[in-house]
């Protein structure tokens, strides 16, 4: 088939890759987000999607918003028979939608119904799920509402950061969305609707939900911490600066009052509502990462100081 892919950060690449060098579909343009400023310098830069497509010599469309009609006439011209995505992170008017003749098939990092939304992975770690994984369906207008193709499944392992689960989830799902591309070619596979029954919603988590609340339990700091690693950084403040909190340890049995510092030369340990969690890296505001060891060095918590 004709494809368009759709996609943005990173996590599409893996996909993109599967059908660049799939021997049944031909990418014959890729649609992006427009080029952002990144980095400490702040330059801007083009995406992950856009920079993989220009060195295989892919055409890449970067319009503002995809209903575009400068966009929507080339999309039209490119006649594409299907149009995948992974995390392209842009609305999709049903002008859009309309132009390929099997549709715009996405490829979501959850099971659906369950966690609809821009954030899925995240939802998983901070929610406790024990196992996720990914669907491909057929875009509509409702969000993630699509009839599934197919689904992939993941098991959450207990120490997983939503970086590390996105990760093997983008490879799996890859060849899911190939899989799925190939039946929807042949034939051979049907949408089926969801389950009314399940949903649940996923959405972003900003900087300002990442801040940890120690008066909650630990298992609840700890999943916070890994859910929000490493976007968008879950933090604290000590001091009235903000730090930037890495994976935690629960330490059983050690208990301190909710954000108490209790430091040594070996270890950091931070109370919660039950039991106190050791710190692992740390990144002070405007500084660099570092351990939980060496930055209590430098700071020097006295008794009963607290992370607020």
């Amino acid at each position: 088939m004709r494809l368009v892919f759709a996609g943005t950060p990173g996590t599409a690449l893996p996909s993109l890759r599967t059908l660049i060098d799939s021997p049944r579909h031909e990418v014959v343009a890729v649609v992006t987000r427009p080029d952002a400023q990144s980095g400490r310098g702040r330059k801007v830069h083009p995406s992950p999607v856009a920079e993989l497509a220009e060195e295989a010599g892919i055409e890449v469309l970067r319009p503002q918003k995809a209903g575009d009609p400068a966009f929507l006439d080339r999309l039209r011209a490119l006649e594409p028979d299907c149009c995948p995505v992974v995390a392209y992170g842009a609305l999709l008017p049903q002008s859009a939608l309309d132009v390929p003749r099997h549709g715009w098939i996405n490829l979501h990092f959850s099971i659906l119904p369950a966690w609809r939304g821009a954030a899925p992975v995240q939802h998983a770690v901070l929610h406790g799920d024990e196992i996720t994984g990914a669907t491909t369906f057929r875009i509509v207008k409702e969000l993630d509402a699509g009839p599934v193709y197919g689904v992939v499944t993941e098991e959450i392992r207990p120490g997983d950061t939503s970086g590390e689960l996105l990760e093997r989830l983008s490879v799996s799902g890859a060849g899911l969305l190939a899989a799925t591309l190939d039946g929807v070619e042949d034939g051979t596979l049907e949408a089926r609707p969801q389950p009314a029954d399940g949903v649940t919603l996923a959405p972003k988590i900003n900087v300002a939900d990442a801040r940890v609340v120690w008066a909650r339990p630990a298992m609840h700091v700890d999943r916070l911490v890994r859910a929000c690693t490493p976007n968008p950084g879950a933090w604290a403040e000590f001091r009235g600066q903000r730090v930037k909190l890495g994976p935690v340890r629960i330490v059983p049995g050690e208990r301190l009052g909710p954000g108490e510092v209790a430091a040594d030369k070996t270890r950091v340990l931070v109370g919660t509502a039950t039991d106190a969690v050791e710190l692992g890296e740390v990144q002070p505001q405007g500084k660099r990462l570092m351990s939980a060891v060496e930055w209590a060095r430098g700071v020097r918590p006295e008794g009963k100081e607290i992370f607020e």
